[in-house]
């Protein structure tokens, strides 16, 4: 972008780059503003008319080119308003922000009063409509008013939000507060009433000096409204401040003259947070610190922002306050703090924005219809009140961050509830304590250095006159003690006061207030960033930077991981990692990273620049170790030292600018006419100075910069590409960043809509990706991808991003907003329209899939598969009370199911549903962009979610549990009362008896018939299912019962567990086992439509009988020495593993000690290693009768006495384990040998006794009669190796589930 303007200097150097004014054009007359909406049932006074740029100085800058439509919409974004002589018309003040293509800013300030209407034209036509107004109310009075706004219920959504804020009267009429047809009681009469009409005028610089302008601008309006003329014509301000005025230089002040009075400013040094001029304090006075802190939160995490007011400065104040405290990261969404009235359709937009809509007095808020607000945060201003999104992160340490801020607050006398304790001032502009003043005081600076020949007024001489005269003084005095106020002298007196005071370095009030702000805005500045600088101190070390140069790395940066995330949060303190992980997958954390990385061939952009200079500052005072992981708070150490920097500035003037002066001027011209804003001579205004000593150096600063830049890049690359490149890196993943005020033809919302489509559809896909590559773990790896290891944190935080695509997808294009999520109201009217179907049909709802029953799933009945299905278990879910929050379950339920995909084509087959429910341009309608959305969403299926069970984990879930016997039905069949407890990772169902004899038959796909027993029950959320107990009494003649294996089913989820058995349970059968504990594992349906899948988390035991001695020596299958110790270090690592995740994501630890491959099987296998097979009476020996033995052995009176001799460790082993091999053989359950030896095994692991019983077992005399020689038992050296194994398990603290210890006591 070229520096260099056209006959007028240096534009960037410039204090400010245009004036305008805006407001009625004679010429014209009275145009009715389409754009705004339709409001012709009210009055027309209070109807909206098109507002003109009428003149604007200069006529163009070459690097800010002027935007005549956008400048006269935001100038006056209600178009003109008109009063009468009843109405209040105080002058009004605002401030805007335009935003280009590229991200850079420019702010205008406008200063909006009333002057006169002269134009009979104009006031004819005014009488003319009320006139024509009058008749047709009169014509319709009969008729109820309301009855119009509720007709358009077929309205789209837009249209209807544009009615209710125009359904209120306004603010300004004297009878506001009531409603009525629309029109004022008093009307317009020509002849009777004086017209006005509103104009504004306008400063647009480069730079947000809202003060400033401010000042500037309400001093011009007093030089209109004054009864003596100013000291130079209007011409020679105007001329001076857009060419005579600079910016200030970093780290400077600046002192340049108003009308009446001096103006200061000043602008941040290079190490100090950048200019933000608006004053912070108001905005924490209208919502309160706790508010503006969850607000605050919700543009971090990149939701939708709506500002709620009726005064367009404070929409403008709330937004910069909060765009300034993300420093140092950017917005980089829609941002329209004040959105005209014609732009109401950009409230429809599907991505994050932060938009600011002009209420009025007495709109309720429940009638303003607004297109989504699932992911919406509403800020009504006015009230002091904020409407939070569902799911809502809280901002971490909150409570001790609102504690600093409410300090900060105090130390200035404001109070942190904000607009609790005061009223908020009404939106006018006030004149200043100096403005007020005589204008020979107010002109005092001027006076002193008589540069321009003004000499000093009457009233000074009248003053020093008085103060000479000891009579008047002695009556001065007599009159202060009788309470009688000598106004006037008192005002010369306390002007010539001020005047002193900054005679010797002191201030006016106005400058003292000024500085109290700018003291006040940096020191609650400072503590947000503080906590960015605390939370974000070591960032740098989790940049992934790996490319050798910038043009690799913008042709690749699509594709590319630049922060490692899953490391970041890991070295995170935990009560920070819900609020963190929402935040770096955010568009302004991607876009900081990327400047970080991009600082590598570039000067480092602004923001980044000085945030890494505060960290490195926070290093020097506070070395923090990269290890540490500390969530205590640490306040804000800056405060003092940024308000003493801003303070030293304003205390020492470092430029002052020239002096207005006048100009070479047409005699005649701009004639003064108290209360009218005089024509400015154009030609005057038209150009600046050819050259002064700050724009000619300033200039050839700029030179020089540019001449050396290609000496410092790295490589060669044509600029045109590079910007190209830089623009789409720095665009990646964002929408439309600012709404293009110029031209709002059909054909252009129609290609910003086709925008949004084609944004939402890359957002889905890049979504979709990321959520595949994190779960996929190490196949991700092995396929080039990084992040493997995704933890749940980071899952639910993509899960909850995509629930909110969906929503902003099915909010776009809405025809009629109807409750607060656009998804769930779209399957409401599906599931109303279907119902009625099939009541019409009296057949079930049809679906393209209404069944599914997977392969392995025998003897559960097929369960039912469809979009209404779903709704119903949500809508029966009590806990979940938002259409918001029923959305986001079915999409998690969906999701689990892999049927999202699938769900959402058969909610979008019913085409004129969608037709009825959405405009021609909305994305559901774009049918390309559909089907690739819906492939996107299909690629889900390949990864294994449990989103809706682990979230939803207090809801009410039934289950159903079959019992299949082995085949034979002579072993099917017990006379005894079975009974099941299923317990899984939340908890457990308690025991659930079966009904005895009631055999089900069903058959397979081939038709064999499969016998079993069910049970269905209804419990608490058990989450994954874990164990299941199984038993029963041993009462009747068939009480022996040979069980194939448990399934037990989710029937909400549809995840079904197997849990195998392969046992027998009766007393004198097998192992004597009445009851057993089964490990279970997830059942995988083998559809053909599954695609390729992950493993499951953990495997669990496949069918197979636990190995006995029996099963050892019929089978060569014996493992070898190798094997076996393998397997004992595999269980024991994965245990390790196990505990080092963090703890809501560890997962079954019964599966890693029980299951196969777990600790109790691989040491199984180690026990039963040279164990003798010979059997004794024809009767099965067990682990657990070598145990029996060894226990008998040693409570043998010799061997007790042989023990007491050894040292006292030993001796206490000795008897631990004796104490609980008997309390195991003397629990109330029975639960078998080989249950016995589980048990001991996880008990002895629990209380890390196992490593000391291994020695005494393998010194046992037992051993020789019951071991070969060749054991692994009876080898010293590996006992002394499994000993050490074991032992590293002493670190962790092992919990047992309650199915394994029941009934267990020492």
């Amino acid at each position: 972008m070229s520096a260099t303007t056209s006959g007028s200097g240096s534009a960037p150097c410039r204090f400010a780059h245009y004036f305008i004014i805006c407001g009625i054009d004679n010429e014209t007359g009275l145009e009715p503003d389409a754009l705004a909406g339709e409001n012709f049932d009210q009055s027309p006074l209070k109807r909206t008319f098109k507002s003109k740029v009428l003149a604007h100085y200069p006529e163009n800058i070459e690097c800010n080119p002027f935007d005549q439509d956008a400048v006269n919409m935001l100038c006056m974004p209600k178009g003109l308003s008109f009063r009468t002589q009843r109405d209040s018309r105080a002058p009004q003040y605002h401030s805007f922000i335009i935003t280009r293509e590229d991200g850079s800013r420019t702010y205008g300030f406008v200063h909006t009063f009333y002057e006169e209407v002269t134009s009979p034209q104009i006031c004819s036509a005014m009488q003319a409509l009320h006139q024509m107004h009058q008749a047709e109310h009169n014509t319709s009075a009969h008729n109820c008013p309301s009855s119009s706004s509720s007709s358009s219920s077929s309205s789209s959504s837009m249209d209807s939000l544009a009615s209710s804020l125009e359904d209120v009267e306004s603010p300004s009429s004297s009878h506001g507060n009531r409603r009525s047809c629309g029109c004022s009681r008093e009307g317009y009469d020509s002849l009777r009433d004086t017209l006005y009409v509103s104009k504004a005028a306008c400063l647009i610089t480069p730079m947000p000096f809202m003060h400033a302008c401010k000042r500037f601008l309400s001093q011009l309006h007093h030089a209109v409204t004054s009864n003596q003329p100013p000291p130079l014509p209007l011409e020679s301000y105007i001329y001076n401040i857009l060419f005579e005025v600079p910016l200030p230089p970093p780290g400077r002040s600046l002192k340049f003259h108003g009308v009446y009075e001096p103006i200061l400013c000043q602008r941040p040094g290079v190490g100090e947070l950048p200019l933000a001029d608006f004053p912070l304090g108001e905005a924490f006075r209208l919502l309160g610190v706790e508010n503006l802190v969850q607000l605050f939160t919700c543009v971090l995490l990149e939701m939708q922002i709506l500002l709620y007011s009726q005064d367009y400065q404070r929409l403008m104040v709330v937004a910069e306050g909060i765009t300034t405290l993300l420093f140092p990261f950017q917005w980089q969404h829609v941002y329209v703090p004040i959105l005209p009235a014609s732009l109401l359709h950009f409230l429809d937009a599907p991505v994050p924005y932060l938009m600011g809509l002009q209420s009025k007095e007495g709109t309720d808020r429940s009638k303003l219809e607004l297109p989504q607000e699932a992911n919406l945060c509403f800020v009504d201003i006015d009230n002091h009140c904020i409407e939070l999104p569902e799911d809502f992160p809280q901002f971490p340490n909150k409570t001790e961050f609102i504690q600093e801020l409410s300090e900060v607050l105090l130390s200035f006398g404001l109070s942190p509830d904000g607009g609790n304790t005061s009223p908020a001032p009404p939106a006018t502009t006030q004149t200043s304590t100096l403005e007020t003043e005589l204008k020979s005081t107010s002109l005092s600076e001027l006076d002193d250095d008589r540069r321009n020949g003004n000499l000093g007024g009457e009233a000074l001489d009248v003053l020093e006159l008085l103060q000479g005269n000891p009579t008047l003084e002695r009556l001065q005095a007599l009159a202060k003690r009788t309470g009688v106020k000598v106004a006037r002298l008192e005002a010369l007196v306390a002007g010539q006061k001020a005047i002193g005071e900054e005679g010797v370095g002191g201030r006016s009030p106005a400058e003292e207030e000024e500085l109290r702000n700018a003291k006040l805005n940096v020191q609650l500045r400072e503590v947000f960033a503080a906590r960015f600088a605390t939370m974000f101190a070591d960032y740098e070390s989790f940049v992934i930077q790996n490319s050798p140069d910038l043009e690799s790395w913008l042709t690749n940066r699509e594709q590319m991981h630049n922060f490692d995330k899953a490391s970041f949060l890991s070295d995170q303190p935990e009560p920070y990692l819900p609020f963190l992980s929402h935040f770096i997958e955010t568009q302004m954390f991607a876009t900081f990273i990327d400047n970080k990385i991009i600082s590598q061939w570039e000067e480092k952009e602004t923001l980044l620049r000085v945030f890494d200079g505060r960290i490195e500052k926070a290093r020097l005072y506070n070395v923090r170790a990269p290890s540490l992981r500390s969530s205590i708070y640490q306040k804000c150490t800056f405060l003092k030292e940024s308000a003493q920097a801003i303070e030293q500035r304003l205390k020492k003037i470092d430029h002052t600018a020239i002096h207005p002066h006048l100009l070479n001027m047409k005699i005649g011209q701009g004639k003064y006419q108290q209360g009218f804003f005089p024509k400015l001579q154009a030609d005057v205004l038209a150009s600046g100075p050819t050259s002064n000593k700050w724009s000619s150096r300033t200039c050839s600063t700029q030179r020089r910069v540019d001449r050396h830049r290609p000496q410092n890049e790295h490589f060669v690359l044509d600029n045109d590409l590079k910007e190209k490149y830089m623009q789409e890196a720095r665009n990646l993943g964002k929408n439309l960043r600012q709404p293009k005020l110029s031209d709002l033809s059909p054909a252009v919302i129609a290609q910003t809509n086709w925008k949004f489509v084609e944004g939402l559809l890359k957002e889905c896909k890049m979504k979709t990706k990321r959520m595949l590559v994190e779960k996929m773990g190490r196949e991700a790896v092995e396929l080039g991808h990084g992040e493997a290891n995704i933890t749940g944190l980071e899952e639910n935080t993509l899960i909850a991003s995509l629930c909110d695509l969906l929503e902003r997808i099915w909010s776009h294009g809405l025809q009629v907003k109807q409750g607060k999520s656009a998804l769930w109201s779209h399957l409401l009217h599906y599931q109303a329209r279907e119902e009625k179907n099939e009541l019409q049909t009296e057949s079930p709802v049809p679906n393209v899939q209404e069944k599914r029953k997977p392969e392995s799933s025998i003897g559960l009945p097929a369960l039912r598969v469809s979009v209404i299905q779903d709704m119903r278990h949500i809508q029966s879910m009590g806990e979940i009370k938002t259409d918001v929050g029923r959305a986001r379950a079915w999409i998690r339920l969906s999701l689990e199911k892999k049927l999202l995909s699938q769900h959402l084509k058969q909610l979008l087959s019913n085409q004129t549903l969608t037709k009825k429910l959405y405009k021609r341009y909305a994305f559901l309608r774009c049918e390309e962009e559909k089907e690739q959305f819906l492939f996107h969403l299909l690629s889900l299926n390949a990864v294994d979610y449990f989103c809706f069970t682990c979230v939803f984990t207090t809801i009410m879930i039934p289950y159903r549990a079959v019992i299949i016997p082995i085949k034979k039905l002579s072993n099917a069949m017990t006379t005894s009362n079975p009974w099941l407890c299923v317990s899984g990772e939340l908890g457990d169902s308690g025991v659930r008896q079966i009904t005895k004899n009631v055999l089900e038959m069903t058959f397979d796909s081939a038709f064999r018939p499969h016998t079993h027993f069910s049970i269905a029950f209804k419990c608490q959320n058990l989450g994954k299912l874990t164990t299941v107990q199984l038993g029963h009494d041993n009462s009747g003649l068939l009480a022996k019962w040979l069980v194939d294996c448990v399934m037990v089913r989710n029937e909400i989820s549809g995840h079904t567990y197997k849990f195998p058995c392969g046992r027998w349970l009766g007393k004198g059968v097998d192992d004597g086992s009445l009851e057993r504990v089964l490990i279970g594992e997830l059942v995988v349906p083998c559809n053909d439509d599954d695609g390729g899948r992950t493993p499951p988390l953990q495997r669990s035991p496949s069918q197979i009988r636990r190995i006995s001695i029996t099963s050892l020596t019929a089978r060569g299958n014996k493992p070898t020495t190798v094997q076996i110790q393998e397997s004992i270090g595999e269980a024991v690592n994965n245990i390790i593993k196990h505990f080092h995740k963090p703890e809501k994501e560890r997962g079954s630890l019964t599966v890693l000690m029980c299951g196969e491959g777990g600790l109790v099987w691989a040491l199984e296998q180690f026990f039963y290693h040279g164990f003798r097979t010979a059997r004794l009476f024809q009767k099965n020996v067990f682990l657990w009768d070598f145990y029996e033995r060894a226990v008998a052995f040693m409570v043998n009176a010799d061997y007790i006495g042989d023990i007491q001799e050894t040292p006292e460790p030993l001796s206490l082993t000795c008897e631990s384990l004796c104490r609980y091999v008997n309390a195991i053989n003397n629990m109330p359950r029975s639960i078998g040998k080989d249950g016995k030896f589980q048990l001991l095994v996880c008990l002895g692991a629990r209380d890390r006794l196992l490593p000391q019983w291994l020695p005494l077992l393998a010194e046992c005399p037992v051993i020789t009669r019951m071991y070969e020689e060749n054991a692994l038992l009876r080898e010293k050296l590996t006992v002394s190796s499994l000993v050490a194994v074991l032992q590293t398990l002493h670190d962790f603290h092992i919990t047992l589930e309650t199915s394994l210890t029941k009934g267990f006591e020492l």
